[in-house]
């Protein structure tokens, strides 16, 4: 590179470009939004708006100072790129234009080394005064072509890059400095420049692949700090070494290819990087394969584009039923597949050959037999099985069948089983055997999808499926079922209806004749004959009963024969009972009210008849001459077929209840009449006609359901005072079950009883005091099993905690004790009252107060007479056998 250097020579101002064709060496690779170089255009009039324009505005722009800009990234040609710059006034319209030419600078490797070595020095360029003296600075005259430095340089360092220099700096003491990303901004430390020397120079090896160039503004200040300069911007392009290896996108690629594909059939695409420049030969990728795995039916049945890493077959012959997978070991290398000096990786391309419908299914016999019971549907006869070369459960693999011949009425149907690719027969129309003992069918199979082009195989399978059908015992049926009869009700019991028979479809079966019985018969009018299946009348047939639906009436019979195992069909008989005038016309409603006076006194009756018609409406009304009181206080009008009104003859009736006959005739032929009794309430009404009496309803007298009410009332209280009574009495037993079961005189509560005299005190005797205090120990056998007790004693549950007496031997504890032990029954809710005897446990065996037979009674034994003792009753047995019964 060439020192850039301001001159000026001609002293004159003149309002253009300075040069005709301007010349300028750029970097071969161009960046979007990149500074190229600062065109000069003088103006000598300053306040002049000068807007500058390229003849090629898709690639260049020019700022409004001048500076030439690229639009986008691309690559210089070795051929130097020439476009206009255009200034025009805007007020004037004046135009000035300048040709510029590009040069793309040579490459690194060709610069001489005297080159390298050579250090520019960048002057801050000159220009004019408009008025021609003195000289002063033109702002951003040009800019400074981009300086490269090759990446990853083993120094030294710092390595001197180019000089700053101010042609000012003979006259003044300059101080130069940079400024920008890698002189004072992250990363701030890479470029440094000698503030006297205006030297700038590296620090340490740069990396590409992380800063591709460095924008830095070189500015120069006097000793007191005032800018002598205007800034000048400084490119520093960083180039690029094959210094990185490519990379593929992912390790393993996966791609498919249908079996059968012609050659140049497209694959996939594999995608490696190199961080290394794209636009140089280190990024430059070419791909290539080095293995296949397997390698038949040919070696070589796919080929890369080097370039674009379109993996595509080559040789015909893919077929799935015998390689189903194909592995690639695919190798990319920069430096454009340099063998020598460019770097290279692998990776893994697995294409798997898919499934195309190349193998018809084909049946695994040429006839198959089946076997199905009469009228099943539903059934599976036969299984037909195909085997299928292609891919399972594949639009290729699945099979359908469908029939061919055989089946006219469409009784046999074919489904695919999913899993096996079965063909499963079935039928699903009863198949009687009395009409066809056996089908042949002729069947086919085919996949979902038709065959491939080219496979020379037919499309479908066909095959023979023989069903034979199993006779089996038919339930007989009636003919006709229903059937329907035609019978005037009022037929008398004991009269033939009609017959009623079924049929027996199984022709080839030995059994008897049928037998008849009747399921259903909600009126039970009918019985049928077992044998002939003739049908009479048990009661007479009634149109009006209940049983009767829209003059029909539906029973329902059962033949049943006695095959194995036995059948049984029925059959519903249908009469349809014709109405005879057998039911007498009813007044309706049974009762009325009406006014003492005549006006208003009208009553609207209705005749109900059963029957239909003719046999019904219209009614004819009347009153019956008997009694005569009848006709001369009431008279009725018909005021239709079906209604009649009935009112007051006479001006005033006595309120009461009245019973009023009517005679009601229907049209029938002959004519059926009956007289209907209307009990009428005549009472005094008020202007609105409306009864107003107040006890209306006592003349009306009780209905039948209000006396069953009253005598239920009377037997539901009886039923509770009589259960009351006997809970009673069963209070009062248990009352008197919980009484001592002694004699009234044997009773010793609340009496005072005088025994002998103990004799001298408690002083004159000598007795031992401790054997009457609690021992100190009872022995377990010592516990008394539960006995017999009084039903005056108290139940059996937790004791209360009565205090237990200490074993000291003083005497006074027994009547501590004994105060202890009273106050505790006192407070126990669970005792007997206080007047009932208490009973204590035997205090058992073993106890340590000894036998009280040494205790000597003042008077000798033997001359006492015991047998009273026999008469005090059962709490004195036992004593009274310890010394009434004698010697023994």
């Amino acid at each position: 590179q060439a020192p850039i250097k301001a001159t000026c020579e001609d002293m004159s101002c003149k309002t253009g470009f300075p040069e005709d064709v301007h010349s300028a060496v750029v970097s071969r690779s161009v960046q979007g939004g990149q500074p190229l170089l600062n065109v000069r255009f003088r103006s000598c009039d300053e306040n002049k708006k000068i807007h500058f324009g390229s003849s090629e505005p898709e690639d260049f722009r020019v700022g409004e100072d001048g500076v030439v800009y690229a639009e986008r990234s691309f690559q210089l040609s070795a051929e130097p790129t020439e476009f206009v710059v255009s200034a025009q006034d805007k007020e004037t319209q004046e135009e000035w234009q300048m040709r510029v030419k590009l040069t793309p600078e040579p490459a690194f490797a060709e610069t001489s080394e005297k080159d390298q070595k050579k250090i520019e020095d960048i002057v801050f360029p000159w220009q004019h005064d408009k008025h021609g003296s003195p000289l002063k600075r033109q702002k951003r005259d040009w800019v400074i072509p981009p300086i490269n430095l090759p990446e990853n340089s083993r120094g030294p360092f710092p390595q001197e890059l180019v000089r700053i220099r101010s042609d000012r700096d003979k006259s003044l003491s300059l101080r130069y400095s940079v400024t920008g990303p890698g002189a004072d901004q992250p990363p701030t430390g890479i470029f440094i420049i000698n503030p006297i020397s205006g030297q700038l120079s590296v620090t340490k090896p740069l990396d590409r692949e992380q800063i591709a160039s460095f924008h830095l503004r070189a500015h120069a200040v006097d000793v007191n700090g005032n800018q002598v300069e205007n800034p000048i911007d400084i490119v520093i392009n960083v180039i690029d070494m094959n210094d990185n290896r490519p990379e593929f996108l992912h390790q393993v690629w996966n791609g498919t290819v249908p079996e059968g594909s012609k050659p140049g059939t497209y694959v996939m695409t594999v995608t490696a990087i190199d961080a290394d420049d794209p636009n140089a030969q280190n990024g430059m990728l070419r791909y290539r394969i080095l293995s296949q795995d397997p390698s038949s039916p040919s070696p070589n049945m796919f080929t890369i584009n080097n370039e674009t890493g379109d993996i595509i077959t080559v040789a015909a012959g893919l077929d799935r039923e015998k390689v189903q997978q194909y592995t690639l070991i695919i190798q990319a290398t920069d430096m454009e597949g340099n063998p020598t000096y460019g770097l290279s990786n692998t990776a893994t391309a697995v294409i798997t050959v898919t499934d195309v419908n190349d193998n018809p299914p084909e049946f695994t016999a040429m006839t198959f037999y089946g076997e199905v019971p009469e009228n099943r549907v539903d059934v599976i006869v036969a299984n037909l099985t195909v085997v299928d070369k292609d891919q399972p459960h594949t639009p290729a693999w699945n099979a359908m069948y469908r029939m061919t011949g055989g089946d006219p009425t469409g009784r046999f149907t074919i489904l695919t089983d999913p899993s096996s690719n079965d063909g499963l027969v079935t039928v699903v129309k009863p198949i009687d055997f009395e009409t066809n003992r056996m089908f042949v069918l002729t069947v086919a199979a085919e996949n979902q999808v038709p065959l491939a082009k080219g496979i020379q195989h037919p499309p479908q399978s066909t095959a023979t499926v023989s069903v034979t059908v199993i006779d089996v015992n038919e339930s007989p049926y009636f003919v006709p079922n229903p059937k329907l009869v035609r019978q005037e009700e009022g037929l008398l019991a004991g009269s033939m209806l009609t017959t009623f028979t079924a049929q027996d479809p199984d022709r080839y079966m030995q059994q008897t004749s049928l037998r008849y019985s009747k399921l259903s018969d909600p009126a039970n009018w009918l019985k049928i004959d077992p044998v002939n299946g003739q049908i009479t009348t048990t009661a007479v047939l009634d149109r009006e009963s209940i049983y009767v639906q829209n003059n029909m009436y539906n029973a329902t019979f059962l033949a049943s024969d006695n095959g194995i195992p036995p059948m049984s069909g029925t059959g519903t008989l249908q009469i349809y009972l014709l109405d005879i005038n057998d039911n007498a016309p009813q007044v309706n409603p049974k009762e009325a009210t009406t006014c003492e006076t005549m006006q208003p006194n009208a009553i609207n009756i209705t005749a109900v008849d059963p029957d239909i018609d003719p046999n019904a409406g219209p009614f004819a009304f009347e009153l019956p001459d008997m009694p005569a009181s009848i006709k001369r206080n009431w008279t009725i009008v018909r005021i239709s077929g079906d209604h009649a009104q009935l009112s007051l003859r006479i001006r005033f009736l006595e309120a009461g209840i009245y019973d009023v006959p009517i005679v009601i005739t229907d049209s029938g032929n002959p004519h059926a009449s009956s007289t209907s009794v209307l009990k009428v309430k005549v009472c005094q009404c008020d202007i609105n006609g409306d009864c107003t009496d107040v006890d209306r309803i006592v003349g009306a007298g009780l209905g039948t359901g209000a006396i069953i009410a009253i005598l239920l009332c009377i037997i539901i209280l009886l039923i509770l005072v009589l259960m009351f009574v006997v809970w009673m009495k069963r209070r009062d037993k248990e009352r008197q079950a919980k009484q001592l079961l002694i004699d009234p005189e044997d009773d010793v509560r609340d009496n005072i009883l005088k025994y002998d005299e103990e004799g001298g005190g408690e002083e004159d005797q000598d007795y031992d005091l401790s054997q009457l205090q609690q021992p100190d120990t009872v022995e377990p056998d010592a516990i008394k099993p539960v006995g017999i007790r009084r039903l005056d004693e108290r139940p059996i549950h937790a004791e209360p905690q009565y205090p237990v007496r200490s074993a000291a031997p003083h005497p006074g504890d027994i009547g501590d004790f004994i105060n202890e032990g009273l106050k505790a029954a006192d407070n126990d809710p669970t005792a007997p009252p206080y007047d009932s005897l208490l009973v204590f446990d035997y205090e058992g065996s073993g106890s340590t107060a000894g036998s009280l037979s040494s205790l000597n009674s003042s008077s000798s034994g033997g001359e006492q007479d015991y047998d009273y003792l026999n008469d005090w009753g059962p709490r004195f047995k036992k004593l009274a056998d310890m010394y009434g019964g004698g010697d023994d």
